[in-house]
């Protein structure tokens, strides 16, 4: 059985963070380990993740001597990883039981690099909000105008990480590695609803002028567009994400 890396970042969200860890950990696929990488240097809640560590021979912990994010910090675990595929979890998100097995199988089946889901929103009561469909196939061109992966479905082959790593923006670190590889190759989706990612008070609105930054920094500065052209995309980029989150 193949083996699988589970990259988990943390920051302070225990209470949701106890529900992620339990629905990786009771996966019917077995061949994992996960990788916690604990990024707040006041260690307010580091004892309590330890209790998870030292129950559970599954879970490695990493810990940063500084704050430097949730990119930076999912890099530093895939250095250490031992997986031959990637996932990635986010402390606020739930997967299905089945989701490492259905996705593995997916991607062995078809022999591809990087894959990611359908997908419920949910909020912080747990009641669902909407699906997001993913679509079968996404291009470079087709993810600049909306990033329409949840970093929480993507599994990927570690090899990619040859290539390419997630930057250090403070958000979007996700998409801005997904272009990256979107350039070089399809990424591929599987329509089951296989995660659950969880809109909350701090992901509706705190962030919302720091993705607008995020956004034009990777057109501008990664893509190298002008910068007329870098906001015009980044307006775009916006108008498709409010969309989605309000709905």
């Amino acid at each position: 059985m193949i083996k699988i890396s589970v990259i988990i970042p943390y920051f302070r969200n225990f209470f949701f963070f106890k529900k992620a860890i339990k629905s990786a950990l009771e996966q019917t696929y077995k061949n994992f380990e996960i990788i916690i990488i604990y990024d707040d240097p006041k260690k307010k809640e580091l004892h309590l993740l330890k209790k998870f560590v030292n129950s559970n021979k599954k879970i490695k912990l990493l810990i940063n001597k500084k704050n430097i994010g949730a990119g930076l910090s999912r890099n530093k675990g895939i250095r250490l990883s031992k997986g031959k595929y990637l996932a990635f979890i986010d402390i606020d998100d739930i997967w299905n039981k089945e989701k490492l097995s259905k996705q593995i199988d997916f991607m062995e089946r078809k022999k591809i690099n990087i894959s990611h889901t359908s997908y419920i929103i949910i909020d912080e009561k747990n009641k669902k909000l909407s699906i997001r469909r993913a679509k079968k196939e996404l291009d470079y061109k087709s993810l600049l105008n909306s990033c329409d992966i949840g970093l929480s479905t993507v599994i990927l082959t570690k090899k990619l990480f040859d290539q390419y790593k997630f930057s250090n923006n403070k958000t979007k670190e996700d998409y801005s590695l997904w272009l990256k590889i979107s350039k070089k190759q399809t990424i591929y989706g599987l329509n089951k609803n296989l995660t659950k990612w969880r809109k909350t008070k701090n992901s509706l609105s705190s962030k919302l002028i720091q993705k607008f930054i995020d956004g034009y920094l990777i057109y501008y500065k990664q893509e190298k567009f002008s910068v007329c052209y870098s906001i015009y995309r980044t307006v775009i980029l916006s108008i498709y994400y409010l969309r989605k989150k309000y709905l």
